[in-house]
């Protein structure tokens, strides 16, 4: 892992660097929307006919399929943030007809995603779209039952398996912790789960309904845990940046909050270059096709903590932030911080 260089030193002035790369190239758009989604239908339909043949085959062909969706997810992500079509109406529809097949309400990631940009890296600021994170101290003022919950939480196999799955399944239909005046995130999502009913019974009519299941759970499985995966490797490493909001700096938390998470080129096409993150967190305009280009082309963006896959496996351990030293630390760690602290 090569970390980043020291936070502080002269901002250039990255509005002018990034804005030759911001905004969308509608034919560049329509191809990779159009060839994404031939390719994740074809790659369904091979899951289908492969029930056929063998059970085994069906869950290896999940795979490819799997991260066909996370690409279709990346493709949302940007109408999302106004990066994919010149027209806003062509991106809300696209967006929000992905977001029936990613399970992700539009409206409502949206919004909670706006947030995550707005205040990434403020310690003060924390709450929607985010992976919960404590402090040392906030960890140590806890209960010893909300200290179990919290370890719980942050177990792999929590966050990237059945957490995953709930907040895919379970909580994407029903967001209990948004504001009830959020009323477009709500219209949202009682029409993403309108539709999508809609999409389950027609498809489980015509195929089958176990069959449905049998195709569709291990693909949002797989998608669900390689996307919570994706977020957490971007957010969540040794030297990342957490500060309080009196001394909270936009583009410090953009370049080192957020890893260049380097993936082999066919993974990469698969992400839609999301592992470029820094680059996105600074500008949200500019298009996933663009992100590279733009990272090539300015030396400051590539001060980023850079992170190859497998690196990612010992970040599962991180858990918790050092507010004193300015890092992230195991819970382990923490209790030696902790036990020499009440010495």
């Amino acid at each position: 892992m090569r970390t980043n260089e020291a936070a502080g030193s002269k901002t250039p002035d990255w509005r002018k660097l990034v804005a030759p790369f911001g905004g969308a190239d509608t034919r560049r758009s329509l191809f990779q929307l159009i060839t994404t989604l031939l390719l994740f239908a074809g790659s369904w339909a091979a899951m289908y006919f492969s029930l056929a043949v063998s059970y085994w085959l069906t869950l290896a062909l999940a795979i490819p399929t799997a991260a066909l969706l996370v690409r279709l997810f990346m493709i949302q992500h940007d109408c999302g943030h106004g990066s994919y079509f010149r027209s806003r109406r062509a991106r809300d529809l696209t967006g929000f007809f992905l977001g029936v097949l990613t399970l992700t309400p539009y409206r409502y990631w949206q919004k909670t995603h706006a947030y995550h940009h707005s205040h990434s890296g403020d310690l003060d600021f924390r709450g929607f779209g985010d992976i919960d994170t404590y402090t040392v101290e906030e960890y140590r003022a806890l209960s010893k039952w909300r200290r179990i919950a919290y370890r719980f939480y942050r177990h792999p196999a929590v966050l990237f398996g059945g957490g995953a799955a709930f907040h895919f399944l379970v909580k994407h239909r029903y967001p209990w912790d948004i504001p009830r005046s959020w009323k477009a995130a709500w219209r949202g999502v009682w029409l993403t789960n309108a539709v999508l009913a809609a999409l389950i019974v027609g498809v489980g009519m015509t195929i089958g309904f176990r069959e449905l299941l049998m195709i569709q759970l291990p693909i949002t499985l797989l998608s669900s845990a390689i996307g919570v995966w994706l977020f957490y490797v971007q957010h969540q490493f040794e030297n990342t940046y957490w500060h309080r909001h009196d001394d909270w700096n936009y583009y410090e938390a953009a370049i080192f909050g957020s890893s260049h998470l380097v993936l082999p080129k066919p993974l990469q096409w698969l992400t839609a270059s999301i592992g470029l993150h820094h680059v996105h967190h600074l500008s949200s305009m500019i298009p996933n096709y663009r992100l590279e280009e733009c990272l090539n082309a300015n030396p400051d963006f590539q001060k980023a903590t850079r992170i190859n896959m497998r690196e990612t496996w010992r970040l599962m351990k991180l858990t918790l932030w050092d507010e004193a030293n300015e890092r992230l630390i195991s819970f382990r760690e923490a209790r030696q911080l902790l036990t020499a602290a009440a010495q």
